[in-house]
């Protein structure tokens, strides 16, 4: 397993990703709104981050995007969970782009306690997120760099 910088070609198998992992864990999206977010998702501009993939081969199984050292998107297809891959992402985020912030959706409880596991504190709590649906927004960032 490699995490190489994102390539056009990489589109695809990267919202691919997404979409399984969104799925696997955002379960308090309403089908409604997964369709809006889905279509949304689907007109990124993916080159405006540092979106790097962590690549098994030349398959796209998960992938990072950071901006203004802030992680803005981290997901791993779900037959990746628990392997330690959503970790190494995050070490080469915080490492290799200095990231230290990032923002988790309140009601993803496995993303928060992953989160927190990995040093990162709540700052912040938004009513709403970023679209001003009613998803509560934790905002968090490292309190230690020993990951």
């Amino acid at each position: 397993m490699e995490i190489k910088p994102y390539q056009e070609t990489d589109r695809e198998q990267l919202l691919d990703v997404w979409e399984k992992s969104v799925l696997a864990t955002h379960h308090f999206l309403s089908p409604e709104d997964f369709i809006s977010i889905k279509a949304m998702v689907r007109e990124i501009d993916f080159s405006r981050f540092e979106v790097h993939c962590l690549m098994d081969e030349s398959r796209v199984i998960g992938f990072l995007g950071v901006e203004e050292k802030k992680v803005e998107m981290l997901f791993l297809d779900p037959h990746y969970f628990g392997q330690g891959l959503g970790k190494k992402l995050i070490n080469f985020a915080i490492v290799q782009l200095k990231a230290h912030k990032v923002d988790v959706n309140e009601q993803n409880v496995g993303a928060v306690a992953f989160y927190e596991n990995l040093g990162f504190a709540t700052y912040e709590r938004r009513d709403k997120d970023d679209q001003g649906n009613d998803y509560p927004i934790l905002r968090m960032k490292l309190r230690t760099r020993n990951i």
